[in-house]
């Protein structure tokens, strides 16, 4: 995928794992430091969550993408 100078690969090996629930992913919002999400519907709760801001999402060829770093 790219948008503008930004080049993104959606690595099956990396990105693919085990489908959770939605308020699943909700729960592990809160417990992991270091989250990154690849998908409109996984943004978007990440985003009702408060677990991240808009302004940290970026949408690549109309899929959104943010990571989250807890400090």
């Amino acid at each position: 995928m790219k948008a503008g100078e930004i080049e993104f690969s959606v690595s099956e090996s990396f990105y693919r794992g085990e489908e959770i629930l939605e308020q699943a992913l909700k729960e592990k919002l809160k417990e992991f430091d270091n989250v990154n999400l690849v998908g409109n519907k996984a943004v978007g709760i990440a985003l009702e969550e408060k677990a991240v801001v808009s302004e940290s999402v970026i949408e690549i060829s109309g899929v959104k993408h943010v990571q989250m770093f807890k400090i």
